[in-house]
């Protein structure tokens, strides 16, 4: 007995040395490589100096005052106490609700509506993507259409043109393997740039 104790704690030993010390050890070591430093700290952005967000996650910007929003927006959050309202970026999660729910159907008509007024157009322009949310509520892009329905709004409220708000929406789209995508941290970071200067 005695001697399955001593090969228990000298197996326990070896597992706590490797696991905890030689393990993150080691992958806080290759997170130092050039290169990949700026992923394994989770591609923050930064402004003067200021951490202002995260190249991966979404944060849906708030308006001091909803009237004069200068912001592009991002996806809505599932998670989000009202149907626009920003979420907690700490936790992430969909609703799980099937496309034909009836209560998921209202929350995306009540989007559908809200987005509609605030950017003065027919409801039937709110693309897809501006009233569903996704699987983890935090994507960092929308769709080129979305940035687009929201680029007269932000101009006007800016006072950047509207063909130059254009512009930097499409130099902010990633085109690739997947749909392109707009990172809205990086558009909104563009227009006060332009904006400023």
């Amino acid at each position: 007995m005695l001697k399955q104790v001593w090969a228990g704690l000298r197996v326990l030993v070896v597992l706590t040395v490797i696991t905890g010390i030689v393990y993150p050890l080691g992958v806080w070591v290759v997170s130092r490589v050039p290169g990949l430093e700026s992923n394994a700290e989770g591609s923050i952005v930064t402004q003067n100096g200021q951490a202002v967000g995260s190249d991966l996650i979404g944060v849906d910007p708030v308006a001091a005052d909803p009237n004069n929003d200068p912001w592009f927006h991002t996806r809505p959050s599932a998670l989000a106490k009202d149907p626009l309202g920003p979420a907690d970026p700490s936790s992430s999660g969909a609703s799980n609700k099937a496309a034909t729910n009836e209560d998921y159907l209202k929350v995306v008509q009540e989007r559908k509506d809200t987005i509609a007024k605030r950017e003065g157009v027919d409801p039937s322009q709110v693309p897809a993507d501006a009233v569903t949310a996704s699987g983890s509520g935090l994507d960092p892009q929308i769709s080129p259409a979305y940035a687009q329905l929201q680029a007269p709004r932000v101009a006007r409220v800016t006072g950047v043109p509207v063909a130059r708000i254009q512009g930097l929406i499409s130099e902010n789209t990633l085109r690739g393997i997947a749909e392109p995508g707009v990172n809205v941290l990086k558009l909104n970071l563009a227009v006060q740039a332009t904006k400023r200067g």
